[in-house]
């Protein structure tokens, strides 16, 4: 069997304090969709790009949500060229996520990418 494709991101490119996500959230601007909100934080010299992943338990089981984080991932990680350096991100999903295919997710991910003026 082959092995599957890793879409996890390193520590260094997380966003794993709650003050990390506090901050995005406080200074941040955010931009809102159906299907996900994605708040932008431009941190001087902080180096790459860091990404954070947001899928309360209004969404489901921790199945559904899983699948979700996991399909949010593999879409950041897919642009992650074109996103700009020193920007931190959190992608929030909305309930409506938990019912969306990959296909919708990345296109209103992308749709709210461009209009935070975070892709190069």
């Amino acid at each position: 069997m082959a092995s599957a494709r890793s879409f996890s991101f390193r520590k260094a490119r997380r966003l794993a304090r709650a003050s990390e996500y506090e901050r995005v959230k406080r200074y941040g601007l955010t931009r809102r969709g159906k299907l996900l909100m994605l708040s932008a934080l431009s941190v001087e010299n902080s180096g790459l790009c860091r990404a954070g992943f947001v899928t309360s338990r209004h969404l489901g089981k921790a199945v559904v949500r899983n699948r979700i984080r996991r399909r949010l991932r593999e879409i950041v990680h897919k642009h992650q060229q074109q996103l700009r350096g020193d920007v931190w991100i959190v992608v929030i999903a909305r309930s409506d996520a938990a019912n969306a295919t990959h296909h919708e997710l990345e296109h209103e991910w992308l749709r709210l990418a461009k209009r935070a003026s975070i892709l190069l």
